[in-house]
């Protein structure tokens, strides 16, 4: 079971988590949602699409201006807020790596904590038990927040990422966080070249064996258009056949540009793995 905010989610229910950038200078939207009025937008089009939680972040997760903590906050909590007002059930997560904006996150509804960093600051899951927040462990190769990854070597990338992950899932346990709040995401791109996301994504079984929920943020990246050499805009087919193998191998949420695109691969594959019946069943049976 994993219990987010007021849902729950069943054992074989795909949950999709739809991004909304709160920047000007998102890799993937250029600041599209840097406005209250789109993002607010955003949300509403992404929730009528099937998206059971919304990612809020501040700070985009590339090199680029310094973000402080302040500005941070700034950009997300009356955002959150309002969010929170508009749409009681639906699950409001936040991007973030600082305790601080963490905190004031919580305080104004925030249901969980997306730490794309893996832990770089230790009291963010601190944060997270003391106001009852899911949490996301997730691999970040030891990377600095806001680094590309450089020359980086693994002698068994999943074997660090699971080392990574459960270590930080089982200190979240052990601080009071639910454990039925608590996921852990192999970091595709983070502290990882190309073929490291590859083999992540070929070996996720490993990680959804150790039975904890596992999210995947897999849209739009880099390794998918340096697998297919195409730019941004040009990676979706990439990036839903990615979706696609991971749902097979047993992910549970996936973080998304493209929620409807996703809805309907997500769908497909719990219908083919017999989790789901079809829509409609009418052929060869008149």
């Amino acid at each position: 079971m994993l219990r987010l905010g007021q849902r729950e989610f069943g054992a074989h229910e795909p949950v999709i988590m739809a991004i909304v950038n709160r920047t000007p200078d998102s890799f993937y939207d250029r600041g599209a949602t840097f406005r209250d009025e789109p993002a607010l937008d955003r949300v509403e089009q992404a929730v009528s699409e099937g998206a059971a939680i919304v990612d809020i972040g501040g700070v985009k997760a590339g090199p680029g201006d310094e973000v402080t903590a302040e500005e941070e906050i700034r950009r997300t909590v009356g955002f959150v807020a309002e969010v929170r007002r508009r749409y009681p059930d639906v699950v409001i997560s936040v991007d973030t790596w600082r305790h601080e904006v963490g905190e004031a996150v919580c305080e104004v509804g925030a249901d969980l904590l997306n730490d794309a960093w893996g832990g770089v600051d230790p009291r963010l899951a601190e944060v997270a038990a003391r106001y009852d927040a899911g949490l996301v462990c997730t691999h970040a190769g030891g990377a600095e927040p806001r680094t590309r990854p450089h020359r980086v070597t693994y002698r068994d990338v999943m074997a660090d990422i699971l080392r990574v992950t459960t270590g930080l899932a089982d200190r979240a346990a052990a601080l009071g966080v639910r454990r039925d709040a608590i996921m852990i995401d192999p970091g595709h791109d983070f502290g990882k070249n190309t073929r490291h996301s590859l083999e992540a994504t070929r070996r996720l079984e490993e990680m959804t064996a150790t039975g904890w929920p596992v999210l995947v943020s897999l849209s739009n990246k880099d390794f998918v258009g340096e697998t297919l050499d195409r730019p941004v805009k040009e990676r979706l087919i990439g990036t839903l056949a990615t979706t696609a193998v991971s749902a097979w191998l047993g992910a549970r949420v996936y973080r998304v540009h493209e929620v409807a695109e996703t809805r309907q691969v997500l769908e497909m594959v719990a219908s083919i793995a017999g989790h789901r019946p079809p829509a409609v069943a009418r052929r060869g049976l008149a």
